[in-house]
């Protein structure tokens, strides 16, 4: 690092990557052999499952190595982490808005062609066989246990900048028991359910966005305990703790997704908001939006030029 010229950091040579793609080619193809119940496909997908965990892990010991020993970690290098994280949560949002736009297109506009597969009458939703949960019961539980998990992390990211690292590990278990005692009320829930995810297009929306936001739940638990394990060897300072940080994103994005999935999907707020949104996003509505939006683009733009905000430097 001293004899460099630039702020980034070049990575030596590594073999996790040639791993990682072999892990992952072994889970699929296991996978797919297991689905298809050919012989060696469980073995096959396990090994591949358990060298992906090992992957994980020998990548991201090499990933804090660098930070701690190597320090590598420039200021660059910290803002280029941030924003590949960043984007990956980006890319998680438009992971979601795919389930969220099955469920709405089917809610909103419940329609006769799908009745054939799904059994939905024209105007029904939910379908008459469903007998969906009480979204004041065991989903509203739910949601107060990840909003006090949302203000534990925060409390946690709250102390580390201050220094106190016995609030930090008081508020990070805090936090992981918040997030484990979430995954066990949704397995009760599962195993209570009315309906199962064959039956019809609402099991089904309903089983894979609050499924998958689940296990996004269960990685961020993970995600939280690794930190919790860090916190105790005394691995995160004010200044650098881009672990935590990113911990911490991962775990209010999470938050966030369930709002809207006990919003949206548990109280069904589409379908009882569809009069206002009828109303309000007219053509004519939608047509002043875009101009008075591109007016004030044109303002923002010509009022920061004006002021020298987009200065080139050379270097």
């Amino acid at each position: 690092m001293s004899n460099q010229t630039h702020p980034y950091h070049l990575v030596n040579p590594s073999p996790w990557p040639a791993l990682a793609a072999g892990a992952l080619l072994s889970t699929t193809l296991g996978t797919a052999m297991f689905m298809h119940q050919k012989s060696g496909g469980v073995v096959l997908m396990a090994l591949g499952f358990f060298m992906i965990l090992y992957t994980m892990y020998v990548w991201w010991r090499d990933v804090v190595h660098e930070a701690r020993v190597d320090h590598a970690h420039t200021p660059a290098v910290r803002r280029g982490l941030r924003a590949g994280m960043a984007l990956f949560i980006v890319s998680e949002v438009l992971f979601f808005a795919a389930f969220f736009w099955a469920f709405f297109n089917a809610s909103t506009l419940p329609k006769l062609p799908l009745a054939e597969t799904w059994g939905i009458q024209p105007g029904v939703w939910p379908p008459k066989s469903i007998h969906p949960f009480d979204p004041f019961h065991l989903p509203f539980l739910n949601t107060l246990i990840l909003l006090l998990s949302g203000t534990t992390v925060t409390w946690a990211h709250y102390a580390l900048l201050q220094g106190n690292r016995k609030e930090l590990i008081q508020s990070l278990w805090l936090t992981v028991i918040l997030g484990v005692t979430f995954t066990l009320c949704q397995a009760f829930e599962y195993t209570h359910a009315a309906f199962g995810f064959r039956d019809g297009i609402y099991a089904s929306t309903f089983f894979m966005a609050t499924g998958f936001h689940g296990f996004h739940v269960l990685v961020g638990t993970i995600f939280l305990s690794v930190c919790l394990a860090r916190a105790y060897k005394g691995q995160f300072s004010p200044q650098h703790h881009l672990g935590f940080e990113f911990a911490a994103w991962y775990w209010h994005f999470v938050d966030v997704v369930w709002l809207f999935l006990f919003v949206f999907i548990y109280n069904n707020m589409a379908n009882r908001l569809m009069p206002v949104f009828e109303a309000v996003f007219t053509g004519t509505n939608l047509l002043i939006a875009f101009v008075v939006a591109v007016l004030a683009g044109g303002y923002w733009g010509m009022r920061t030029l004006l002021k020298g905000g987009f200065k080139v430097s050379a270097h």
